[in-house]
């Protein structure tokens, strides 16, 4: 039996008409699978919040202008829909599981990962993501310095996960500081 652990799938929005319906800022490549009828996610409610729900379960999604809207059991209304505005949604996965899609990870199979240029050069490890526009994996460098790097593949030629490494084209101050 595989391990579990959690990926963070979407946030939850601004309401869309008075019938609890979300919009959803997804956070998955995998958003069909992950907003499947019936699917239970955990919510996180952010700090101060007055949220209750632990668990949200998938009733309907449909898209709308690129936009995902999902009605989940537990926001029946409108004003339930506004008090769960930015409530982040985890969905639990197998630890061995993988995107459908071969050039797309998890956070979780790449932190850790040895962080290695061109040459072979360790240049640090991968301690995070922060996702936005542009992903960015977060590197600490061999000299203890945190550092950000634009997870494309002009920049990231190599994810190996199985060999415990990735590979950073690096340029002089992205992961190995600049000459003095």
């Amino acid at each position: 039996m595989s391990s579990q652990i959690e990926v963070v799938v979407g946030r939850i929005g601004k309401p869309h008409g008075i019938r609890g319906e979300v919009t959803v800022d997804v956070r998955s490549d995998e958003p069909d699978r992950r907003f499947a009828v019936g699917a239970e996610l955990r919510a996180e409610a952010p700090r101060g919040s007055a949220f209750a729900p632990r668990t949200l379960t998938v009733v309907r999604t449909r898209w709308h202008q690129q936009v995902l809207l999902a009605t989940f059991e537990q926001i029946p209304d409108r004003t339930a829909a506004e008090g769960a505005r930015n409530v982040l949604l985890h969905a639990t996965v197998a630890a061995d599981e993988t995107p459908d899609d071969p050039d797309e990870f998890y956070d979780h199979q790449l932190v850790g990962l040895a962080v290695h240029d061109l040459d072979g050069t360790l240049l640090g490890e991968v301690t995070g993501l922060v996702h936005g526009a542009q992903d960015l994996l977060q590197v600490r460098a061999v000299d203890g310095r945190d550092t950000l790097v634009p997870f494309v593949s002009a920049l990231v030629p190599e994810v190996d996960v199985a060999g415990g490494r990735v590979v950073v084209a690096d340029r002089p101050g992205l992961v190995a500081p600049l000459p003095d």
